[in-house]
């Protein structure tokens, strides 16, 4: 019997060093992780994506824009340039593709959820009646 709770134990601290080292690997990962989450969860993407079509687009660009110059000047790299795949690249130029991929990013998340692979998950009600709708419905326009 002692050799059993002397083995639990093991098996427990050793299932606690393979968490730790995990949560190690993921932690500078979690905002990303969490933007992932709310674009795939979070946002409704059969309603917003007319909108985007319209010309949207043009004011995700614009704020994708403004984010890598801001990040840019906030946050410039150690050496002054950012390095992708061996090549050497602008602190600007660097930012706006780290900007562009979480874009991407952001919207194969919509594909996902547009293609019907989230399921449940991501299943929005109908909005509620908006006060101005029931007042037309009740009173109609002769």
């Amino acid at each position: 019997m002692n050799q059993l709770l002397i083995s639990l134990f093991d098996l427990f601290q050793a299932l606690w060093l393979v968490l730790v080292a995990l949560l190690t690997i993921l932690a500078p990962w979690t905002p990303l992780i969490a933007w992932l989450a709310f674009c795939l969860f979070a946002i409704n993407w059969v309603r917003v994506w007319p909108d985007i079509a319209r010309g949207g687009w043009i004011g995700l660009v614009l704020i994708g824009l403004v984010a890598a110059v801001v990040w840019a000047v906030i946050a410039p790299p150690a050496g002054g340039s950012h390095f992708f795949f061996g090549l050497t690249v602008s602190n600007f130029v660097g930012k706006l593709v780290y900007v562009t991929s979480i874009l991407v990013m952001m919207f194969m998340c919509g594909s996902v959820q547009l293609s019907g692979a989230c399921g449940e998950w991501a299943h929005f009600p109908d909005a509620p009646e908006s006060p101005t709708e029931r007042s037309q419905d009740l009173h109609p326009v002769h």
